[in-house]
């Protein structure tokens, strides 16, 4: 019997759900919290969506507000110091980390963006100190 899975699903959603929630959380439109329940409703009707379709095995952690290597990051705790003092608010923190944040006397430059070989995927490279803790 054969077995239907996949690799991961697009997070975005089929109308750009995610990105206009992330762009009226940046713009202040909405709280955190709103942009957290939009995602949880998106992740819920990707796993429905693949489960109706017949995916015996559906793919777990694919989804991300940002970038999967900015995950994977503070997942591990390897974040840069200079944004030690965002450290109680993960959300702005991983945001800072991802697009910089200029907050009154708070200028954190955002993390390096390259290029994943030659495709259009971009992706925040880790910055990685002697003594890092992980």
């Amino acid at each position: 019997m054969a077995v239907a899975t996949n690799l991961g699903f697009p997070r975005i959603g089929s109308h750009r759900e995610l990105k206009r929630s992330l762009e009226d959380f940046w713009a202040g439109k909405i709280e955190e919290s709103v942009l957290l329940a939009a995602s949880r409703q998106l992740r819920a009707r990707h796993w429905q969506l693949q489960r109706e379709s017949g995916i015996a095995q559906i793919p777990s952690n694919d989804f991300s507000l940002y970038d999967h290597v900015l995950d994977t990051d503070v997942m591990v705790g390897a974040i840069p110091t200079r944004y030690g003092s965002l450290r109680s608010d993960p959300i702005r923190q991983y945001f800072a980390m991802a697009r910089g944040l200029q907050d009154g006397a708070l200028d954190l430059r955002a993390m390096e963006m390259t290029k994943w070989f030659d495709t259009n995927y971009h992706y925040i490279v880790p910055e990685f100190s002697p003594g890092m803790p992980f």
